[in-house]
């Protein structure tokens, strides 16, 4: 069996056009989301991972937290909330809930 899957992410390259499962955590720092996040450890907010494996079930997972991060709120995780992310572009959330999905 060939694997076709690195073909695919060349030509997709090549086009211009990144998967977002080849974001990475930089897009997220770039965008304020490691203030409070990390990959692997609970900082202000869970880890990025305690989030995929929470909505890995969940078909709607990507639509359900970025709505979450746009409104903000609190008591899912905790107490400490977690204030509205409005000035993430709806491409850079879309991709970044995608990156966090895949952990």
């Amino acid at each position: 069996m060939v694997y076709k899957r690195p073909i695919f992410a060349v030509m997709l390259a090549a086009v211009g056009v990144t998967s977002p499962l080849h974001a990475s955590e930089e897009l997220a720092r770039a965008n304020g989301c490691a203030a409070c996040h990390a990959l692997d450890k609970k900082t202000v907010g869970p880890s990025w991972k305690d989030v995929a494996a929470k909505y890995k079930a969940e078909a709607k997972a990507a639509e359900t937290l970025a709505a979450k991060v746009r409104a903000g709120g609190k008591g899912v995780w905790g107490q400490v909330p977690m204030p509205p992310q409005t000035k993430v572009s709806d491409a850079d959330l879309k991709t970044i809930m995608a990156w966090v999905l895949a952990q």
